[in-house]
């Protein structure tokens, strides 16, 4: 474990103030050019955290339908926190991306489909080498429906776990807290480091190929 210790959340009390003033967010994508923030017509909007936000960020935007990403920190008790802190495990955020998608062009359930295709709900606080609280895996949902499906999901995937002889899933599932954006340089840091290192990895099981289609949304 990181530095000889398994990762704990933070008690009630523990975590670091953070701050008022929010990060600085760039207004525009750097791979398409969309917004960051502000109003979305038209478009859904969903959280994940899957482990190492640059992989899992550049995972979504690289989908058909997915107009704009972010990645920040989400379910945590420090407003405001910077990556340092999240890293402290002292504030009690995992690592988040953000999404925003066109209901027309793919659905919420092509969405967990790729979350649960694109790394390993298994392992607890741990991505592959990347260990600690920000690391967990994570569905965060915008609405009673989103969290319906998110829980249907999650059974669906683990039914298809213990076919192939894996372990249980770990990943928590409920309503979206705050979402807090990260730092401008970890915004679609892969598009701006290509070479950049990222842990997450799928398990090579996929939910079913006609649970999608079954639950479009």
């Amino acid at each position: 474990m990181l530095f000889g210790r398994e990762p704990k959340m933070p008690k009630p009390g523990e975590a670091l103030p953070g701050r008022d003033a929010a990060m600085p967010v760039p207004v525009a994508h750097f791979v398409n050019g969309a917004p960051l923030q502000g109003d979305f017509p038209g478009l859904e909007r969903a959280v994940f955290a899957m482990g190492c936000f640059w992989g899992a960020e550049r995972r979504f935007w690289q989908t058909e339908g997915v107009r704009s990403t972010a990645v920040g920190y989400i379910n945590g008790s420090t407003p405001n926190p910077t990556y340092a802190e999240v890293c402290s495990g002292n504030t009690g955020h995992t690592e988040a991306v953000l999404v925003f998608f066109d209901p027309s062009r793919t659905s919420y359930a092509e969405m967990l489909g790729l979350f649960w295709a694109e790394h390993d709900p298994t392992q607890g606080m741990q991505q592959g080498n990347d260990v600690g609280t920000q690391y967990r895996s994570g569905i965060y949902c915008e609405s009673d429906s989103q969290l319906e499906l998110a829980r249907d999901s999650k059974t669906a995937f683990q039914a298809v776990l213990g076919e192939s002889g894996l372990g249980s899933v770990t990943t928590e599932v409920l309503l979206a807290p705050e979402f807090y954006y990260a730092e401008d340089y970890h915004q679609q840091y892969l598009a701006k480091n290509p070479q950049g290192y990222c842990g997450i990895g799928g398990t090579g099981v996929r939910l079913p190929g006609n649970w999608a289609e079954s639950k479009l949304s």
